[in-house]
């Protein structure tokens, strides 16, 4: 049910984002829709360290993102529609009481009677999507692993030597 909601809000902001014309507020929703995908990513995994992974990777392209953005549009002024706002926070409560009402297993869980039951089902539940992260370093994937490490490391040296110490900003402080 969580990832049915997680998938209308993905929704709803990849329509906010074909609708904002500022394009801090189009980062804004970026981010945003970010998060959520994670979020999904990491709920069909069953641990979260690729999509902690993704959005720090995200993040970091969205950081030079918002640089850029800010140094070329720093003077456009930030409006919020109103009748945008209205739209989408309709739609995320209709996608809500949709998914409230096709999942008819999680509201019966919330709503059960005797408390030691569905702590009992939700102990279960963790217990079942635990994972140790041995598998990670292991024989068959840690020639992916080591792969990865070297990949960041040979990507932190370029980086660090394309980088010019000398270049100024790409606006003029006055």
């Amino acid at each position: 049910m969580l990832q049915l909601i997680l998938y209308s809000m993905i929704f709803v902001t990849s329509i906010i984002f074909i609708n904002m014309i500022h394009p801090l507020a189009m980062g804004l929703t970026l981010l945003i829709q970010t998060i959520l995908i994670c979020l999904i990513s990491g709920l069909m995994t069953k641990t979260f360290w690729f999509s902690y992974i993704l959005f720090l990777i995200f993040l970091g392209g969205m950081l030079v993102l918002f640089i850029y953005v800010t140094s070329l549009a720093s003077n456009e002024m930030f409006n919020l529609s109103i009748k945008l706002t209205l739209i989408s926070s309709v739609m995320i409560f209709l996608f809500m009481l949709i998914s409230f009402i096709i999942d008819k297993n999680s509201t019966t869980f919330f709503l059960m009677n005797n408390e030691m039951e569905s702590i009992q089902k939700l102990y279960s539940y963790i217990l079942e999507n635990s994972l140790s992260l041995n598998k990670l370093y292991n024989f068959p994937t840690n020639f992916l692993t080591i792969l990865l490490m070297n990949y960041l490391l040979i990507t932190l040296i370029v980086v660090v030597k394309i980088t010019k110490m000398f270049k100024g900003p790409l606006r003029i402080m006055n």
